[in-house]
This record gives C-alpha cells, structure tokens and sequence, in this order.
C-alpha cells in the first residue's frame, strides 16, 4: 500500500514539476565542447561539422535559455548543407530538444515527426515525441484548471454582489 501511495505522489510531482527524461548539460561541458569546435574550425569539414553538432548537442541540452538559443540558431544555419539523411535526423532532433526545451511544443512535435518519418524506430525521437505530447497534454489540464477557476471566482463575486442587494 505504501508503495503505491508513494508512486501516487510521485507522478503528482512529475506532473507539477514537469520532469522529463532529457539529460541536462551543465556549463563545464558546454565549454569544453566550445573549445573543442574552435579547434576544429581549422580541421577536416568532417571533423568540424562532428565538433559543431557536439557543441549544438551541449547547447540545446543547457538549463540556460540563451544556450538553448544558440544551440537551436547553430542547427538552423547548418539544416540546409546536410545532405546525409541520418545527419539531417540527427539534427532534427537535436532541433526538436531545443524547442521542447525552450517550451515550443507545437514546433518540437514537428521537427520530431520528421525524425521519425526518416527513421521510424527511432527510440530516442520516439520517447521525445511522448514527452511532448504528455507536456501538451499537462499544459491543456492545467489551462483547463486555471479557466474553471477563473469562472468559479467571477461566479462568487456575482453571487457576493447579488447576496448584497437582498
């Protein structure tokens, strides 16, 4: 019995702190990952685009929303000279990360669903593609939950005003 009330709790709390499954990237790694791009700049183009989408990888996975920018605005600018259609995935999910991180859920579906069209199996893309469409979900109960209780408040207040001129 303990057990399942403390697994009640917890999705209670996964619900309300919106946890998801992504890993985190902390600033020591984005830096390194940094370092490691610029050193390559000088490199093969093979090694450089390795180092670049790295370094996107840290970005888009970063806690810091200007990260998450840069990360999404490098793989924007290199979307369109990738012609290997598994580099291209891997883009369009890493894209798809930093929009769901960045909390454009509509934007992130698609770029996933692109994922998947290019490899259906795909596991990681696939349980991106739950993540988002269970924090859509969240969003639309909590929107739902927010409106009622606008709506019970205007009614109290009618009712408040109506109970005072009787």
């Amino acid at each position: 019995m303990e057990a399942k009330v403390g697994k009640f709790f917890e999705s209670v709390n996964n619900f309300f702190s919106g946890s998801d499954q992504l890993p985190w990237c902390d600033s020591d790694i984005i830096a390194g990952c940094e370092k490691e791009a610029a050193k390559a700049d000088k490199g093969s183009e093979g090694l450089k685009n390795e180092c670049l989408t790295r370094f996107s990888w840290a970005l888009v996975h970063s806690r810091r929303a200007e990260d998450v920018e840069r990360g999404i605005a490098m793989l924007e600018a290199s979307l369109a000279s990738t012609a290997d259609p598994l580099k291209m995935r891997e883009k369009l999910y890493l894209l798809a990360v930093g929009h769901f991180r960045r909390g454009d859920y509509s934007r992130s579906r698609e770029l996933v669903e692109q994922c998947l069209m290019v490899e259906p199996e795909w596991r990681q893309a696939q349980s991106l593609k739950k993540a988002i469409e269970e924090r859509i979900k969240k969003d639309g109960v909590i929107g739902i939950g927010i409106a009622v209780t606008a709506a019970g408040l205007v009614a109290g207040g009618i009712a408040a005003a109506l109970s005072r001129k009787n």
